[in-house]
């Protein structure tokens, strides 16, 4: 656009000085005329700035989201490996990567969304990344689901626990894990083992090198997706996936 051309050329040579260029490079002439010129074209036409702004965090935008794209390929053989828990279809033709936390409102609410989908669409494979970074009851969450994997119950004790209060207690987990029929007693003495808080370290360390800030996070493709989407969003960015 012409109007973002002309913003750019007014106002980077303010962002340059602004943000520490030589001082050679411009005279305090040139300086104050700079300025009188921005100020004059704000005066005259003040969606300039917004412009400018707009174009500059797209240019953001786009950087961050090339960067997540180099981190997910680096990490590709890390983002699914034959321990995860899987939902939807093992040999879907898209997956999707959830990184959630057991007491995020978001990741729960993200929930009947992500059921819908899978409803919908049988030909897509669900990776869950636990991540507890919310607190102890966020651990205890993550650890219960761990364990129940290891009784082959993952799905079920994971749709329990996201019903349970945030503040899940060990009381609710063993009450949750015998209605489900668990032999709660190997599964408390799974949660404490070594190998569980070891998943959850390695998916800490992976979240960090994908620049994952929060939960949830959904890599769909080479795309990382920040935040709960609705169902409209979601079969977008997995239609995206599979044009490739």
């Amino acid at each position: 656009m012409i109007r973002l051309s002309r913003a750019a050329s007014l106002i980077l040579p303010i962002v340059l000085w602004a943000s520490g260029a030589p001082a050679a490079e411009f005279t305090p002439a040139q300086r104050a005329e700079i300025v009188a010129i921005v100020h004059d074209a704000l005066k005259q036409d003040p969606s300039i700035l917004r412009d400018a702004i707009t174009a500059l965090q797209a240019d953001e935008g786009e950087r961050t989201q090339e960067a997540s794209r180099a981190a997910i390929a680096q990490s590709r053989d890390r983002l699914v490996t034959p321990a995860d828990p899987v939902a939807g279809d093992p040999h879907g033709d898209v997956t999707i990567v959830e990184f959630f936390d057991t007491r995020c409102p978001y990741c729960r609410r993200l929930e009947p969304v992500m059921d819908s989908f899978l409803a919908k669409d049988k030909k897509v494979r669900l990776v869950y990344k636990d991540l507890p970074i919310l607190g102890p009851a966020s651990v205890l969450g993550t650890k219960a689901l761990l364990a129940a994997q290891k009784q082959d119950a993952y799905g079920k004790m994971r749709e329990a626990v996201m019903k349970l209060p945030p503040d899940t207690t060990i009381k609710q987990i063993e009450s949750s894990a015998r209605a489900l029929g668990l032999d709660w007693p190997r599964m408390a003495r799974d949660m404490e083992d070594p190998s569980v808080q070891a998943r959850i370290d390695e998916n800490l360390k992976l979240a960090h090198s994908l620049g994952i800030q929060g939960t949830p996070a959904l890599v769909i493709g080479d795309e990382l997706v920040p935040g709960a989407v609705d169902l409209p969003e979601l079969q977008k960015l997995v239609a995206e996936a599979r044009r490739g």
